[in-house]
């Protein structure tokens, strides 16, 4: 019985179901173009309000009718955008790899929608995808995958990398979104357990997010300058039990453990 009203309804709800909290420069809508209609463009007008595209997909033994809503992220738009937030099943959100500032955008993009959930809402039974576009553009990447996938694993999100010009990643992404939609509506509306599991904690990924953000050595370990040599010895050995590679499996955990080691280096050689 779900599963001969699963089409009918993912049609119903398919304006809930694609939600892309972009702005055009992080290539959105140029997304779903290529996923749409099979091509690429170039140069187009920036959405205005809401953009619209329809296909029919075959996820697993099912045809799904889907209608795509790509919402212009432009802060004039919120009063068109924020009725589109109730009743979501997945999300899309999509950064450009070359550009820092669409990444660091993504919170703002959550706590808008949390915001427009209310107190009842929970995002913790919506299917969420980061899409990190332009990897094509490898040369100007600001943004590396590491760190993209750290940002949405640490959630409990999807995370695919994918190039609207040259269409890679384009298709898994949006056969896996669907997949974990139809996944969500056949477990009652949740997220099956086995999709929330990151294989890391929290701490883990703050302390990765620290270190790739630190000024210095001494802001790196967490300890003030001047620190005695035990001091510095005890905050790296904390931070080597917490992000060894053997240990941690979250994203950039390796590069992390190198950078802590380095910086113990660096700081026992100035201190006497």
């Amino acid at each position: 019985l779900v599963g001969r009203q699963m089409p009918h309804f993912i049609v119903r709800k398919s304006r809930r179901i694609l939600q892309d909290r972009v702005s055009e420069q992080r290539g959105g809508s140029c997304i779903i173009k290529r996923y749409c209609e099979k091509r690429f463009v170039p140069k187009y007008l920036a959405t205005i309000g809401i953009d619209y595209g329809v296909t029919k997909v075959q996820v697993r033994d099912r045809e799904i009718k889907v209608n795509i809503f790509d919402m212009a992220g432009h802060p004039f738009f919120y009063e068109v955008r924020n009725e589109f937030y109730k009743d979501t099943q997945g999300v899309i959100l999509v950064y450009d790899v070359g550009q820092k500032e669409s990444f660091d955008a993504l919170d703002a993009w959550l706590a808008e929608m949390k915001q427009e959930l209310g107190p009842h809402g929970n995002m913790e039974n919506i299917v969420f995808v980061v899409c990190a576009n332009k990897i094509d553009c490898s040369k100007h990447r600001s943004v590396d995958e590491s760190e993209g996938r750290l940002w949405a694993e640490s959630r409990g999100f999807l995370y695919f990398e994918t190039s609207a010009q040259t269409g890679e990643g384009i298709n898994e992404m949006f056969q896996t979104f669907y997949s974990a939609i139809i996944d969500l509506c056949d477990n009652g509306g949740k997220r099956p357990p086995s999709s929330m599991g990151v294989g890391f904690t929290k701490e883990q990924a703050d302390a990765i997010r620290r270190i790739r953000n630190s000024k210095d050595s001494w802001d790196m370990l967490g300890v003030k300058p001047g620190a005695t040599r035990d001091e510095v010895n005890k905050a790296y050995r904390k931070l080597a039990v917490l992000l060894h590679p053997d240990k941690c499996v979250a994203p950039g955990s390796e590069d992390a453990f190198k950078a802590v080691v380095n910086a113990r280096t660096a700081l026992l050689k100035n201190i006497k």
